[in-house]
């Protein structure tokens, strides 16, 4: 398999490389390229955008979330239907879990042989960006580094000792230089990224970095080195489409608006193949939980729209009559939220489901930030005791008050901060609400635990 591909790194979180992924991806789209995006990592909000610029769906590839061998079966899978494919790297380009850089962008890159572009921040420094540049050469010589794009630079002058200084000792082309922004094309706030689903001028966004993208990077040379990428026998799964349609075995309502929206593409089909019907669900507009057999509510931000959740008061109360009457229900950090009683937000004070006996809160700083790792050693609907589960959270709601003593919860916490470092899974039920995020590719009996929920509850069992 020769598919194109390119990888697009940092030195660092922070130093504009979804920018630059988006605005690339965007712009190759213009020329009529079907790329597959990918995120490296866990983020959902970077993939959204990269979503939007393709047009296609995002997949993320992480090494701690899933085995090497899923991961390649992942791309494969979704690139080969693609002109080229386009991976954003995370954080920098060697930072992974330890002093190693175990599940790097670096590790990624060498794993599907991608081609790599190492976006640089060149804020008050010029030579010194060379010797960054030669740092990432020289730390690990079989990360197949093929250029450089510098970023927020000053002006003509400084943009042009900066190129021949990297051209000059590292020997790599600068394939583009993006001089600094006055205005963010994207706004920021706590988890990064304001996201597409609640950006107001989302497509105008795109658009303006795909104009800068075609005005500052040399679009021709960026698709030769994704061109240069080595043959790989890439071993894909075979598409869902040569397999026969899975018999509807129950309807699995999926929370998905503008406060819910952290969902893995891989885990909505995990779903489907196991035999859900997913019904898509506003908390935001629907007046009240339509016929379902289970719930998946994913993370996103409730805290921001938490007027709008608690207005929807009739919505509120179909949802937690539906749980009393032994609805199944898989939660996910913000989906956790809203099944609590309360949350407070900015000094205000918010009514939500009333089904976990937690009053909730919003701290100015992360409570979870990284990969969990998850021991279960409680009965829940979803998990057997015993079983290991690896995920990821970032949140920076907290658990202010138990209105309950008698807290149940199926992890303890192996690593990660959960709901107070050292519970996560909190059960009431039917229902299991967790601050880790897991990934079908990487959990794999998730998808048909929570099709099995939902079945015995369609049958009465």
């Amino acid at each position: 398999m020769s598919l194109p591909r390119v990888l697009i790194a940092g030195l660092r979180g922070g130093s504009g490389k979804t920018v630059l992924a988006v605005g690339l991806t965007a712009a190759l789209r213009r020329r009529g390229l079907r790329v597959a995006p990918f995120k490296k990592g866990p983020d959902y909000i970077d993939a959204a955008w990269l979503s939007m610029a393709a047009e296609r769906p995002c997949r993320n590839l992480d090494l701690f979330l899933m085995s090497p061998q899923a991961a390649v079966q992942s791309f494969a899978a979704a690139a080969e239907t693609a002109d080229l494919a386009l991976i954003e790297g995370n954080r920098g380009l060697f930072d992974g879990m330890d002093s190693q850089g175990t599940y790097s962008t670096a590790e990624l890159a060498k794993l599907i042989g991608a081609p790599t572009i190492l976006a640089v921040d060149c804020t008050k420094a010029t030579r010194t960006v060379a010797a960054h540049v030669l740092g990432c050469q020289r730390l690990d010589p079989e990360v197949p580094l093929r250029g450089v794009i510098l970023n927020r630079t000053a002006g003509p002058r400084h943009e042009s000792v900066v190129r021949g200084a990297v051209e000059a000792v590292c020997g790599l082309p600068v394939l583009g230089a993006v001089g600094r922004i006055d205005k963010p094309l994207f706004s920021e706030r706590h988890l990064g990224l304001v996201p597409p689903q609640e950006h107001v001028e989302r497509t105008a966004a795109v658009a303006q970095v795909a104009d800068v993208a075609e005005r500052h990077l040399d679009l021709e040379a960026i698709l030769e080195t994704a061109r240069q990428a080595p043959a790989r026998e890439f071993a894909a799964r075979a598409p869902t489409a040569e397999h026969p349609p899975t018999p509807e075995r129950a309807r699995v309502g999926v929370f998905r608006d503008a406060a819910f929206q952290f969902y893995y593409p891989e885990n909505l089909e995990a779903l489907g193949r196991e035999g859900a019907r997913l019904v898509e669900v506003s908390p935001l507009r629907d007046a009240e939980l339509p016929d379902v057999d289970g719930l998946y509510i994913g993370g996103g931000f409730p805290e921001t729209l938490a007027p709008r959740l608690a207005e929807n008061r009739p919505f509120l109360d179909s949802v937690r009559r539906a749980i009393e009457n032994g609805l199944p229900v898989y939660a996910e950090c913000g989906g956790a939220v809203f099944l609590g009683k309360k949350l407070l937000f900015e000094g205000n004070e918010y009514a939500m489901a009333g089904v976990l006996p937690v009053i909730f809160g919003f701290g100015k700083k992360p409570h979870g930030h990284g990969y969990a790792v998850l021991e279960t050693v409680g009965d829940n609907p979803f998990y057997p005791v015993g079983e290991s589960v690896r995920g990821h959270e970032f949140h920076y709601t907290f658990v202010q008050s138990p209105t309950a003593e008698d807290l149940r919860f199926a992890f303890r916490v192996r690593r990660g901060h959960g709901f107070d470092g050292e519970h996560d899974g909190l059960c009431r039920g039917s229902v299991l609400a967790c601050y880790t995020h897991v990934h079908a590719l990487g959990t794999v009996g998730w998808a048909a635990s929570v099709v099995r929920a939902a079945a015995r509850y369609r049958t009465g069992g």
